[in-house]
């Protein structure tokens, strides 16, 4: 089984990209962010077409998140249980691995927080604190948190530690919650599998950010402890970052035995 996380950066302008992508990855499972659109604009029958099984949670303008499957996924959930809010940062989904085998996945678009002392930055632990005690009381056996996580776990996944100390992604908030999670039962693919690769996942869209390698880590995929001994690969496919009008996030990929 393969699945990927990528934060698109509206699906509109970049559809094509993503359907070229999926069909050259072979990926079993696409989780999107920042779709960017309402769900009755979502393009369900292209997917279709390609026989791919579609899912989004959306909105116009903001945020947005997708499920993109080879198989129909079941119990698909759409947002944070008893947590109010109006933008759309969650979907979730049974993807069925074999017979009576089963693995929730989850696309999350964790909130940016713009700066440590804004009211974004607020809301940003708001909506953390509700995604980990709904994570910590699912009862699936086999669970998958992909997306974009807006962290840098570690001084490793940003390209100048010193220049962003203190600042938002980095954090040593937004560090604590995110190894709350870890603690929970989850474990971090790509540092696992790559405990000392430096590549990245974001690039500012300024001051030639890829071209010179400004980038940090933040897209994540996460897999529950009954899920670590299938892991077999996760890595970061850089290519869809050189497109012409790229998405300023590029796809990070887990791989499992069955």
């Amino acid at each position: 089984m393969k699945v990927a996380t990528w934060n698109v950066n509206s699906l509109k302008v970049r559809l094509h990209q993503v359907l070229s992508w999926i069909e050259s990855s072979k990926v079993d499972v696409l989780c999107l962010q920042e779709t960017k659109q309402n769900n009755d604009n979502f393009p369900h029958d292209t997917f279709k077409k390609l026989g791919l099984y579609s899912y989004h949670n959306g909105q116009n303008t903001y945020n947005g998140v997708a499920l993109i499957s080879r198989k129909p996924l079941s119990n698909v959930l759409l947002d944070l249980p008893n947590f109010d809010d109006p933008q759309k940062r969650l979907i979730s989904g049974e993807y069925e691995i074999s017979e009576n085998n089963k693995v929730r996945i989850i696309s999350a678009y964790i909130p940016n927080g713009q700066s440590l002392d804004s009211e974004k930055f607020v809301y940003k632990k708001n909506w953390l604190n509700n995604f980990c005690k709904w994570i910590d009381q699912l009862t699936d056996n086999k669970i998958i948190i992909t997306g974009d996580f807006n962290i840098a776990p570690k001084d490793i996944d940003c390209h100048d530690p010193e220049s962003w100390s203190g600042k938002n992604l980095v954090s040593d908030e937004e560090r604590t919650y995110f190894h709350k999670i870890l603690n929970i039962g989850f474990n971090d693919s790509f540092r696992i599998l790559n405990p000392k690769s430096n590549e990245y996942s974001w690039w500012d869209y300024r001051m030639a950010g890829f071209r010179r390698n400004l980038g940090m880590r933040i897209d994540h995929i996460l897999v529950s402890n009954t899920l670590l001994h299938n892991l077999s690969h996760s890595y970061i496919d850089k290519e869809p970052r050189k497109l012409e009008r790229p998405s300023d996030h590029t796809p990070v990929i887990s791989e499992f035995t069955d």
